[in-house]
């Protein structure tokens, strides 16, 4: 019997009990595949991280990512919480200079920084690859009736259905305001037949609208993938990624840095922020970075 230490941590949120709860199995040599889908279907989260030995030894780690049912390339709270934890477990009292660490992930290396202070810890990771456009033939209607919406509350000013990819797949959904965002719900067989896939990955859907709760909020989002065992994500890294793509698209910052903070999670009780970052120049997306708070709510110890 080999004894492996794991934590959970809630990410994108500064305080316990909201965010996204996330395990990380601190050793996974000995695991395979087979192993690892067992043990995130017995944590039941949205997503369980194992780390690894880098293959390159500059490098942090190396990680990968599963929901109760699938491996990910990649995933944007399992990257911010996985940093957070392996930082904090290195250095438990470390505070002060930021913290650079690489992730070997699915889709490559992904740098990360962790800074620590008096405030829970926050980890901010540049995008391991910038969104591009997934294929989709949109029939609105379609779209609509699989989230049991209706065609009039699907789209809002000049944002219109789309689907992207930072390393993940998604649909962007965008709808009227935070009704329309409240009410979703998949029909999961109508979904997956006309959502565009990567791979074993049926893109799910990104729900989301300008008009927010928090004031500080520049959009209110939602993220259902019940296809992949889970109903509903409370923060979802990669989808905020992917995003990137809609909001060059139909919002064209302009050029520099433009910061982008995304609600997500209210409807569910665990309120999320995730902070998303632009950097634009001559008008394209030259870069993009996504950060949040992690904050340990548990530890224990594998028998597997």
């Amino acid at each position: 019997m080999i004894k492996r230490r794991y934590m959970v941590y809630d990410v994108f949120a500064d305080g316990k009990l909201a965010g996204n709860p996330l395990a990380v199995v601190l050793d996974s040599e000995g695991l395979d595949t087979a192993a690892m889908q067992r043990i995130a279907g017995e944590f039941n989260l949205s997503e369980t991280v194992f780390v690894g030995a880098p293959e390159k030894p500059a490098h942090s780690a190396r990680i990968r990512i599963f929901t109760p049912r699938v491996e990910l390339p990649f995933a944007g709270h399992p990257t911010v919480g996985t940093a957070v934890a392996i930082a904090e477990t290195r250095a438990p009292e470390g505070i002060g200079v930021p913290e650079i660490l690489v992730l070997e992930e699915g889709v490559g290396p992904v740098r990360c920084a962790v800074s620590r202070g008096k405030d829970p810890s926050f980890a901010e990771f540049d995008l391991p690859c910038l969104p591009e456009k997934v294929a989709f033939d949109v029939v609105q209607e379609a779209v609509a009736a699989a989230l049991d919406l209706g065609p009039h509350e699907i789209g809002f000013e000049n944002h219109r259905v789309g689907a992207w990819s930072a390393g993940v797949p998604y649909v962007t959904v965008p709808v009227r305001g935070l009704p329309a965002a409240a009410k979703a719900r998949m029909d999961i067989d109508a979904w997956v037949k006309l959502a565009p896939r990567a791979g074993h990955l049926v893109a799910a859907p990104y729900i989301y609208c300008r008009e927010t709760i928090g004031h500080e909020a520049s959009f209110h989002a939602r993220m259902l993938a019940p296809h992949e065992g889970i109903p509903e994500d409370p923060a979802t890294g990669s989808a905020a990624a992917a995003f990137a793509g809609a909001v060059m698209l139909f919002d064209a910052p302009t050029d520099g840095s433009t910061p982008i903070l995304i609600e997500q999670g209210i409807e569910m009780g665990r309120p999320s922020k995730i902070r998303l970052e632009l950097d634009v120049e001559r008008g394209k997306l030259a870069a993009a970075r996504i950060g949040g708070h992690a904050v340990k709510v548990a530890e224990g110890t594998l028998f597997v």
